[in-house]
């Protein structure tokens, strides 16, 4: 197919455009282009569209929750997968779903619920006064720093408690019966003594000798087992920012006028460290109400002339800023921007030296008094010292606009010059790399190699390359990387005549005919175990449980659980295979404490109360109309 399309690119190309012109009559350019280009969206249901913007918002939050959760172990990487991708859009449409059915429900929250909800949170609690009200300015303001109103945010809250009120509901009539609990809890919970003894299956190996016959039966039945994998030789090509940048050295001039136009990053900006004294005064406040406050500010200013020494002392008996006022009014150092309030307090504050005091400053909160306790001032450091990171921020901006440049010429080259990687080499000035790769991921290369992506492999090994020879396509590999690759030689995979894996052969009869042998004197020894209830040759006992095996095998814990807790001693064998066979006495039985049972019965309701709720949201699922765009290629925008 794709050797018909390359010998028939003008027919190809005909028969497109009789297809699409008529298209773009009919809807129109922009119109076309619209009902084709998905990537505003990623999902819809019932015709509410989820967009990138959501997606994007969402996978922020859970990346964020993840870093505050795992600290330094975070690795963005756990979630640059297509199932975290696509987990993230189902629980979009989840979401969506759960909020269509509480509005056809007409399901709300009363005022009263709304109320209780805003004051059990801990940030609005905060603003209480000492009379127990909410000082309303300063809710005021805090909601307008994420620009809502209070009604604006009543709003959200109400849409939050109603949707809450399925899941809530489900949650509530989930139960478990105390017997049911129970039977699970020592299932999960419930502990025996046991002791161990092991035998060899390579105390048995010397004790076998198969014949020729044995090993050219198993050969035949096994012969796939031998057989030599299937390889390729392959030269390959790889675009990356990387190797765009290994390319070509940028001069000093380069480096120098990128230094010059991105000055700001390799400047530090000036801070201040201050400490204030505030005399509340909203800008919505009355006339004769910030009169009366910048009265007592200049009041206070006079004081803080006379002793400017106890600039700290005056701040605690005076401040009416309660987050700074019991430690001096100091409010740490802070770049332009960073206060809150005008304009005028960044420009007082960076007007001072170090020691000095400021006038009284109005700032959308009050009356200020600013002290500067230190001043950091600006510096721009030269480029001799930091020409190693604009190298670095060089390289990496070029490398990401020269990626973005030549991707679709590359693309276009390695199809369009089929028989070789060369053209490609030459025009975007890269090096034919050789290498030997086989279909699976090779484990000893690290995982992000390209030459272990599977659709790079599976490209690899397809008939067009193996047998015709032509390049692969580019695959997209992702992190910005494109790879291609032309089979030089292919070698499928053979099963060798057996007297050339006579040896290998030998090997695997021997450990199986071990293992066989051990196994039935581990049977045998347990018929006799169970007559004479001996315990010579076990190890010390143990107490096992199925959610600490103690270093158990997962197949000798199963047995162990199996065995009849009515007649003890009681004796298990299990095969380990080529690791012998194992037999142990199970001596008692741990009854779980009674106080288990109770926070059991509740664990296990919470779990059917999860399942009640996947099932409900999967039958309203099942009931929309859910459409999924093309899936996002990466965990965010990039």
């Amino acid at each position: 197919m794709l050797d018909f399309f390359r010998n028939h690119q003008r027919l190809m190309m005909a028969l497109l455009i009789l297809i699409i012109v008529p298209g773009l009559g009919m809807v129109g350019i922009q119109g076309f282009s619209n009902y084709f280009d998905e990537s505003s969206y990623v999902a819809s249901i019932n015709g509410h569209k989820i967009t990138r913007v959501e997606y994007d918002n969402a996978m922020r939050q859970q990346l964020d929750r993840a870093r505050s959760m795992l600290g330094a172990q975070f690795d963005p990487k756990m979630f640059d997968s297509p199932e975290t991708r696509a987990a993230m859009v189902d629980s979009l449409v989840q979401q969506r779903a759960l909020s269509d059915e509480t509005q056809r429900l007409h399901l709300t929250a009363p005022d009263d619920a709304v109320r209780r909800a805003l004051m059990s949170n801990p940030v609005i609690s905060s603003l209480r006064k000492p009379d127990g009200t909410i000082d309303v300015d300063r809710y005021k303001q805090m909601l307008a720093m994420q620009s809502m109103t209070p009604a604006q945010y009543d709003e959200r809250m109400r849409y939050s408690l109603a949707n809450e009120q399925i899941p809530g509901s489900i949650q509530q009539t989930a139960f478990t019966s105390k017997a049911l609990a129970q039977n699970l809890t020592e299932l999960a919970e419930q502990k025996r003594d046991v002791q161990g003894l092991s035998l060899r299956a390579t105390d048995y190996a010397s004790k076998v000798q198969p014949t020729d016959t044995q090993l050219q039966s198993y050969y035949d039945a096994h012969r796939n087992d031998f057989a030599t994998p299937e390889t390729a030789t392959i030269q390959c090509l790889v675009l990356s920012p990387s190797t765009i940048t290994a390319a070509s050295k940028p001069s000093d001039a380069d480096l120098k006028k990128y230094y010059d136009d991105n000055i700001q990053r390799y400047r530090t900006e000036g801070e201040v460290r201050a400490s204030h004294i505030l005399i509340n005064a909203p800008k919505d406040a009355s006339a004769a109400d910030k009169a009366k406050a910048k009265q007592k500010a200049e009041q206070i200013l006079a004081e803080v002339k006379a002793h400017p020494d106890q600039f700290a002392q005056i701040v605690q008996k005076d401040s009416e800023d309660t987050g700074s006022a019991s430690k001096g009014g100091d409010l740490g150092y802070f770049a332009r921007g960073q206060i809150a309030g005008s304009k005028a307090f960044d420009d007082a504050a960076f007007g001072l030296k170090k020691g000095e005091v400021s006038g009284i400053v109005e700032s959308d909160f009050g009356y200020h008094i600013i002290q500067a306790t230190d001043v950091k001032p600006a510096a721009t450091k030269p480029f001799d010292e930091v020409k190693g990171s604009v190298l670095n921020d060089y390289t990496t901006q070029q490398g990401s606009k020269g990626f973005a440049d030549d991707a679709q010429g590359f693309t276009d080259l390695v199809y369009e010059k089929s028989k070789s990687l060369q053209p490609a080499a030459d025009k975007f000035k890269l090096t034919v790399q050789t290498a030997t790769v086989g279909p699976k991921a090779n484990p000893q290369l690290p995982q992000d190699n390209p030459l272990n992506n599977a659709k790079f492999l599976a490209a690899v090994f397809a008939p067009d390359a193996t047998k015709e020879h032509n390049n692969t396509e580019a695959i997209d590999v992702g992190n910005n990387t494109l790879i291609s690759a032309r089979v030089t030689d292919y070698k499928p995979s053979t099963v060798p005549a057996f007297d050339a894996v006579k040896d290998a052969v030998r090997t695997k009869v021997i450990v199986q005919m071990a293992a066989d042998a051990t196994r039935k004197a581990g049977e045998a020894k347990i018929a006799e175990l169970q007559k004479s209830k001996s315990t010579d040759g076990f190890t010390s006992q143990i107490a096992v449980s199925r959610n600490d095996a103690q270093g158990l095998p997962p197949a000798a814990l199963g047995a162990i659980f199996k065995a009849d807790a009515s007649k003890l001693p009681a004796y298990v064998g299990v095969d380990l295979g080529a690791d012998g066979y194992a037999i142990y006495r199970v001596n008692a039985v741990e009854k779980v404490a009674a106080d288990r049972l109770t926070g059991a019965q509740q664990q296990i309701a919470q779990i059917y109360a999860q399942a009640d709720m996947e099932a409900y949201v999967d039958s309203l699922k099942a009931r929309s109309k859910v459409k999924l765009s093309q899936a996002p290629t990466t965990a965010l925008n990039q």
